[in-house]
Protein backbone atom coordinates (compact mmCIF):
# COMPACT_ATOMS: atom_id res chain seq x y z
CA UNK A 1 0.00 0.00 0.00
CA UNK A 2 1.63 3.56 -0.21
CA UNK A 3 1.90 5.67 2.94
CA UNK A 4 3.68 9.11 4.05
CA UNK A 5 7.08 8.97 5.51
CA UNK A 6 9.09 11.89 6.79
CA UNK A 7 12.39 11.51 7.12
CA UNK A 8 13.82 14.52 8.33
CA UNK A 9 12.88 18.00 8.30
CA UNK A 10 10.96 18.76 5.17
CA UNK A 11 11.68 15.42 3.69
CA UNK A 12 8.23 13.83 3.49
CA UNK A 13 7.61 11.01 0.84
CA UNK A 14 4.88 8.99 -0.37
CA UNK A 15 6.09 5.24 -0.65
CA UNK A 16 5.26 1.92 -1.01
CA UNK A 17 5.12 -0.09 2.21
CA UNK A 18 3.73 -3.85 3.32
CA UNK A 19 0.21 -4.24 3.49
CA UNK A 20 -1.17 -4.19 7.62
CA UNK A 21 -2.29 -7.11 8.98
CA UNK A 22 -3.59 -8.60 12.03
CA UNK A 23 -1.50 -8.87 14.83
CA UNK A 24 -3.46 -9.82 17.66
CA UNK A 25 -6.71 -10.65 18.49
CA UNK A 26 -7.92 -7.32 19.53
CA UNK A 27 -6.92 -5.54 16.51
CA UNK A 28 -9.10 -4.23 13.01
CA UNK A 29 -7.90 -3.46 9.81
CA UNK A 30 -9.23 -0.42 8.70
CA UNK A 31 -9.57 1.26 5.21
CA UNK A 32 -8.29 4.85 5.37
CA UNK A 33 -11.43 7.27 3.68
CA UNK A 34 -10.16 10.47 4.49
CA UNK A 35 -7.44 11.67 6.74
CA UNK A 36 -5.57 15.00 6.63
CA UNK A 37 -2.35 16.88 7.52
CA UNK A 38 -2.18 18.21 11.32
CA UNK A 39 -0.42 21.70 12.67
CA UNK A 40 1.41 19.63 15.13
CA UNK A 41 2.85 17.64 11.83
CA UNK A 42 4.23 20.38 11.18
CA UNK A 43 6.46 20.69 14.05
CA UNK A 44 9.07 17.73 12.72
CA UNK A 45 8.52 18.96 9.08
CA UNK A 46 10.84 22.02 10.84
CA UNK A 47 13.27 20.20 13.11
CA UNK A 48 12.90 16.41 12.40
CA UNK A 49 16.85 14.92 11.85
CA UNK A 50 18.01 12.25 9.54
CA UNK A 51 16.26 8.72 10.21
CA UNK A 52 16.99 6.27 8.97
CA UNK A 53 14.13 4.25 7.88
CA UNK A 54 12.20 7.47 8.29
CA UNK A 55 9.13 7.86 10.10
CA UNK A 56 5.24 7.55 9.28
CA UNK A 57 3.04 10.66 9.66
CA UNK A 58 -0.55 10.91 10.58
CA UNK A 59 -3.01 10.52 13.21
CA UNK A 60 -6.57 11.62 12.46
CA UNK A 61 -8.49 9.37 10.00
CA UNK A 62 -12.26 7.69 8.96
CA UNK A 63 -12.71 5.06 7.51
CA UNK A 64 -14.24 1.33 6.77
CA UNK A 65 -13.57 -1.36 8.30
CA UNK A 66 -12.35 -4.15 6.64
CA UNK A 67 -11.35 -7.13 9.16
CA UNK A 68 -11.47 -7.58 12.96
CA UNK A 69 -9.58 -10.01 15.46
CA UNK A 70 -11.37 -12.60 16.96
CA UNK A 71 -11.91 -10.89 20.18
CA UNK A 72 -13.42 -7.83 18.84
CA UNK A 73 -16.77 -7.99 20.07
CA UNK A 74 -18.45 -4.55 18.84
CA UNK A 75 -17.31 -3.95 15.30
CA UNK A 76 -17.69 -6.14 12.00
CA UNK A 77 -16.66 -5.80 8.29
CA UNK A 78 -18.49 -2.57 6.76
CA UNK A 79 -18.55 -0.06 9.77
CA UNK A 80 -17.75 3.12 9.27
CA UNK A 81 -15.60 4.60 11.86
CA UNK A 82 -13.80 7.76 13.44
CA UNK A 83 -10.25 7.17 14.89
CA UNK A 84 -9.24 9.40 17.84
CA UNK A 85 -5.50 10.26 17.46
CA UNK A 86 -4.47 8.19 20.14
CA UNK A 87 -5.61 4.28 20.70
CA UNK A 88 -6.49 3.23 23.94
CA UNK A 89 -7.85 -0.22 25.64
CA UNK A 90 -10.95 1.77 26.77
CA UNK A 91 -11.00 -0.96 29.80
CA UNK A 92 -7.95 0.61 32.56
CA UNK A 93 -8.91 3.50 34.88
CA UNK A 94 -7.94 6.11 33.02
CA UNK A 95 -9.54 5.21 30.20
CA UNK A 96 -13.07 4.74 32.45
CA UNK A 97 -12.17 8.28 33.90
CA UNK A 98 -12.42 9.81 30.29
CA UNK A 99 -8.22 9.96 29.87
CA UNK A 100 -7.81 7.86 27.28
CA UNK A 101 -4.44 9.58 26.27
CA UNK A 102 -2.71 8.10 29.56
CA UNK A 103 -4.12 4.41 28.46
CA UNK A 104 -2.02 1.74 30.16
CA UNK A 105 -1.63 0.05 27.55
CA UNK A 106 -2.71 2.51 25.02
CA UNK A 107 -0.43 4.87 22.22
CA UNK A 108 -0.24 7.44 19.48
CA UNK A 109 -0.24 6.48 15.80
CA UNK A 110 3.33 6.32 13.94
CA UNK A 111 4.84 5.01 16.74
CA UNK A 112 5.66 1.56 18.46
CA UNK A 113 5.43 -0.48 14.96
CA UNK A 114 1.96 1.15 14.40
CA UNK A 115 1.38 2.53 11.67
CA UNK A 116 1.05 6.66 10.44
CA UNK A 117 -2.71 7.46 9.54
CA UNK A 118 -1.39 9.47 5.89
CA UNK A 119 -1.89 6.12 4.06
CA UNK A 120 -4.28 3.91 2.31
CA UNK A 121 -4.94 1.32 5.57
CA UNK A 122 -3.96 1.27 9.23
CA UNK A 123 -4.01 -1.48 11.89
CA UNK A 124 -6.44 -0.13 14.75
CA UNK A 125 -4.94 -1.76 18.41
CA UNK A 126 -7.84 -2.36 20.68
CA UNK A 127 -10.24 -1.52 18.17
CA UNK A 128 -13.57 -2.18 20.48
CA UNK A 129 -11.97 1.00 22.67
CA UNK A 130 -10.33 2.76 20.06
CA UNK A 131 -13.23 3.44 17.17
CA UNK A 132 -16.39 4.64 17.18
CA UNK A 133 -18.99 3.88 14.91
CA UNK A 134 -20.87 6.39 12.76
CA UNK A 135 -24.02 6.32 11.00
CA UNK A 136 -23.01 7.35 7.75
CA UNK A 137 -21.60 5.79 4.15
CA UNK A 138 -18.01 6.62 3.19
CA UNK A 139 -19.83 9.15 0.25
CA UNK A 140 -21.25 11.31 2.80
CA UNK A 141 -20.46 14.74 2.85
CA UNK A 142 -20.02 15.09 6.00
CA UNK A 143 -17.02 13.09 6.33
CA UNK A 144 -14.79 16.62 6.76
CA UNK A 145 -16.89 17.45 10.21
CA UNK A 146 -16.84 14.00 11.21
CA UNK A 147 -12.81 13.89 10.74
CA UNK A 148 -12.41 16.96 12.84
CA UNK A 149 -13.53 14.68 15.62
CA UNK A 150 -10.52 12.70 14.93
CA UNK A 151 -8.04 15.65 17.07
CA UNK A 152 -8.59 18.82 15.99
CA UNK A 153 -12.47 19.44 17.23
CA UNK A 154 -12.29 17.64 20.73
CA UNK A 155 -9.04 19.34 21.29
CA UNK A 156 -10.23 22.39 20.97
CA UNK A 157 -13.79 21.54 22.79
CA UNK A 158 -10.74 20.16 25.21
CA UNK A 159 -9.63 23.42 25.79
CA UNK A 160 -12.55 24.86 26.86
CA UNK A 161 -14.11 22.10 29.12
CA UNK A 162 -10.58 22.11 30.94
CA UNK A 163 -11.22 26.08 31.23
CA UNK A 164 -14.25 25.65 32.49
CA UNK A 165 -15.47 27.84 29.95
CA UNK A 166 -19.39 28.97 30.52
CA UNK A 167 -22.30 31.44 29.70
CA UNK A 168 -20.46 33.05 32.50
CA UNK A 169 -17.11 33.48 31.24
CA UNK A 170 -15.00 35.32 28.84
CA UNK A 171 -13.09 33.82 26.59
CA UNK A 172 -9.64 34.97 24.65
CA UNK A 173 -8.55 32.35 22.00
CA UNK A 174 -4.81 32.28 20.84
CA UNK A 175 -4.05 30.73 17.86
CA UNK A 176 -6.02 31.46 14.38
CA UNK A 177 -5.26 27.35 13.17
CA UNK A 178 -7.70 24.79 12.87
CA UNK A 179 -7.53 24.26 16.57
CA UNK A 180 -7.84 27.43 17.66
CA UNK A 181 -10.83 27.77 15.80
CA UNK A 182 -12.28 24.86 17.39
CA UNK A 183 -11.33 26.22 20.57
CA UNK A 184 -13.69 29.26 19.08
CA UNK A 185 -16.45 26.74 18.19
CA UNK A 186 -16.54 24.97 21.58
CA UNK A 187 -16.25 28.39 23.68
CA UNK A 188 -19.27 28.93 21.34
CA UNK A 189 -21.29 25.26 21.93
CA UNK A 190 -20.82 25.89 26.09
CA UNK A 191 -22.46 29.09 26.23
CA UNK A 192 -19.73 31.70 26.07
CA UNK A 193 -21.04 35.30 25.27
CA UNK A 194 -17.39 37.05 24.74
CA UNK A 195 -14.99 35.44 22.67
CA UNK A 196 -12.00 36.78 21.46
CA UNK A 197 -9.67 35.37 19.00
CA UNK A 198 -6.16 36.65 18.46
CA UNK A 199 -5.15 35.93 15.04
CA UNK A 200 -3.43 37.82 12.31
CA UNK A 201 -5.09 35.93 9.16
CA UNK A 202 -8.35 37.60 7.82
CA UNK A 203 -9.47 34.33 6.24
CA UNK A 204 -9.07 32.18 9.06
CA UNK A 205 -10.27 35.07 11.67
CA UNK A 206 -13.37 35.62 9.12
CA UNK A 207 -13.69 31.46 10.25
CA UNK A 208 -13.66 32.62 13.78
CA UNK A 209 -16.14 35.03 13.31
CA UNK A 210 -18.17 32.68 11.93
CA UNK A 211 -18.06 29.90 14.73
CA UNK A 212 -18.76 32.49 17.35
CA UNK A 213 -15.94 34.78 18.17
CA UNK A 214 -17.16 38.90 18.89
CA UNK A 215 -13.57 40.23 19.14
CA UNK A 216 -10.42 39.74 16.43
CA UNK A 217 -7.26 41.04 17.76
CA UNK A 218 -4.29 40.86 15.16
CA UNK A 219 -2.07 42.59 17.04
CA UNK A 220 0.66 40.51 18.67
CA UNK A 221 2.79 40.78 21.61
CA UNK A 222 2.81 43.56 24.50
CA UNK A 223 0.33 45.29 21.52
CA UNK A 224 -1.62 42.71 22.02
CA UNK A 225 -2.45 41.97 25.27
CA UNK A 226 -3.06 45.64 25.58
CA UNK A 227 -5.57 45.73 23.04
CA UNK A 228 -7.61 42.41 24.84
CA UNK A 229 -7.13 44.45 28.45
CA UNK A 230 -8.81 47.29 26.21
CA UNK A 231 -11.21 45.27 24.99
CA UNK A 232 -12.16 43.83 28.90
CA UNK A 233 -12.17 47.22 30.46
CA UNK A 234 -8.61 46.38 31.65
CA UNK A 235 -9.19 43.11 33.51
CA UNK A 236 -7.96 40.69 31.17
CA UNK A 237 -10.84 37.34 30.38
CA UNK A 238 -11.88 34.70 32.59
CA UNK A 239 -10.21 32.23 30.36
CA UNK A 240 -7.35 32.13 27.77
CA UNK A 241 -7.36 29.01 25.37
CA UNK A 242 -3.89 28.61 23.91
CA UNK A 243 -3.76 26.76 20.51
CA UNK A 244 -0.37 27.42 19.26
CA UNK A 245 2.41 25.74 21.85
CA UNK A 246 5.26 28.62 21.46
CA UNK A 247 6.63 30.48 24.24
CA UNK A 248 5.30 33.76 23.14
CA UNK A 249 1.81 32.37 22.73
CA UNK A 250 2.11 31.63 26.46
CA UNK A 251 3.53 35.16 27.34
CA UNK A 252 0.75 36.31 25.81
CA UNK A 253 -2.17 33.84 27.58
CA UNK A 254 -0.04 35.41 31.05
CA UNK A 255 -0.54 39.22 29.74
CA UNK A 256 -4.41 38.74 28.88
CA UNK A 257 -5.75 35.93 31.70
CA UNK A 258 -8.35 37.95 34.07
CA UNK A 259 -7.06 37.43 38.25
CA UNK A 260 -8.61 34.25 39.51
CA UNK A 261 -8.51 33.14 35.52
CA UNK A 262 -7.37 30.04 34.07
CA UNK A 263 -5.20 29.23 30.86
CA UNK A 264 -5.83 26.31 29.36
CA UNK A 265 -3.37 24.97 26.92
CA UNK A 266 -3.47 22.51 23.77
CA UNK A 267 -0.98 23.91 21.35
CA UNK A 268 2.18 21.40 21.54
CA UNK A 269 4.49 22.88 23.90
CA UNK A 270 7.81 23.86 22.04
CA UNK A 271 9.36 24.76 25.24
CA UNK A 272 9.91 23.12 28.31
CA UNK A 273 10.58 25.73 31.19
CA UNK A 274 7.25 28.16 31.72
CA UNK A 275 7.02 31.46 33.90
CA UNK A 276 4.57 30.15 36.52
CA UNK A 277 6.01 31.98 39.76
CA UNK A 278 4.72 35.05 41.42
CA UNK A 279 4.17 37.65 38.91
CA UNK A 280 3.04 35.35 36.07
CA UNK A 281 0.14 32.75 37.67
CA UNK A 282 0.90 32.57 41.52
CA UNK A 283 0.31 35.89 42.51
CA UNK A 284 -2.61 36.47 40.56
CA UNK A 285 -4.19 33.26 41.49
CA UNK A 286 -4.06 32.14 37.79
CA UNK A 287 -4.92 28.66 37.39
CA UNK A 288 -3.18 26.50 34.23
CA UNK A 289 -4.30 23.63 32.39
CA UNK A 290 -4.82 21.56 29.54
CA UNK A 291 -2.66 18.93 27.88
CA UNK A 292 -3.46 16.22 25.07
CA UNK A 293 -6.81 15.77 24.85
CA UNK A 294 -8.44 12.51 25.10
CA UNK A 295 -10.49 13.09 21.78
CA UNK A 296 -12.34 9.61 22.41
CA UNK A 297 -14.22 11.05 25.89
CA UNK A 298 -15.39 13.21 23.00
CA UNK A 299 -16.28 11.82 20.04
CA UNK A 300 -20.01 10.45 21.14
CA UNK A 301 -20.60 13.72 22.90
CA UNK A 302 -19.57 15.44 19.61
CA UNK A 303 -20.86 13.79 17.09
CA UNK A 304 -24.17 14.25 17.39
CA UNK A 305 -24.10 17.94 16.39
CA UNK A 306 -22.23 17.06 13.36
CA UNK A 307 -24.70 14.76 12.03
CA UNK A 308 -27.37 17.17 12.56
CA UNK A 309 -25.84 20.44 11.26
CA UNK A 310 -25.80 22.15 14.41
CA UNK A 311 -21.89 22.89 13.96
CA UNK A 312 -19.63 22.78 10.93
CA UNK A 313 -16.48 21.99 11.75
CA UNK A 314 -14.92 21.07 8.60
CA UNK A 315 -15.13 24.05 7.14
CA UNK A 316 -11.28 24.25 8.73
CA UNK A 317 -10.37 22.13 5.57
CA UNK A 318 -9.45 24.26 2.98
CA UNK A 319 -7.57 22.30 0.70
CA UNK A 320 -7.95 18.45 -0.66
CA UNK A 321 -5.36 16.19 -2.16
CA UNK A 322 -4.94 12.98 -2.93
CA UNK A 323 -2.26 10.71 -1.44
CA UNK A 324 0.65 11.58 -3.85
CA UNK A 325 0.08 15.24 -2.62
CA UNK A 326 0.68 15.00 0.40
CA UNK A 327 3.84 16.61 0.59
CA UNK A 328 2.38 19.42 -1.53
CA UNK A 329 -0.16 19.63 1.43
CA UNK A 330 2.86 20.03 4.20
CA UNK A 331 4.46 22.80 1.89
CA UNK A 332 0.66 24.84 1.70
CA UNK A 333 0.49 24.37 5.47
CA UNK A 334 3.81 25.46 6.27
CA UNK A 335 3.83 28.62 4.13
CA UNK A 336 0.21 29.67 5.54
CA UNK A 337 -1.34 28.95 1.38
CA UNK A 338 -3.65 26.50 3.21
CA UNK A 339 -5.34 26.18 6.91
CA UNK A 340 -6.12 22.47 6.75
CA UNK A 341 -5.66 19.65 4.30
CA UNK A 342 -8.07 17.19 3.43
CA UNK A 343 -6.36 13.92 2.39
CA UNK A 344 -8.63 11.64 -0.24
CA UNK A 345 -5.96 8.34 -0.28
Amino acid sequence: MRATIMYSAGDVRVENVPDPTLQQPTDALVRIVRACVCGSDLHPYHDMPATPGGTPMGHEFVGVVEEVGGDVATLKKGDFVIAPFAWSDGTCEFCREGLQTSCRHGGFWAGNGIGGAQAEAIRVPFADGTLVKAPVSEDSELLPSLLTLSDVLGTGYHAAVKGRVNERTSVTVIGDGAVGLMAVLSAKRLGAERIILMGRHKSRTDLGIEFGATDIVAERGDEGIAKVRELTSGDGTHVVLEAVGHMPAYEQAIGVVRPGGVISRVGVPQYEVAPVGFGSLFGPNVTLTGGPAPVRAYIEELMPDVLDGKIQPGKVFDRTVNLDEVPDAYRAMDTREALKVLVRP
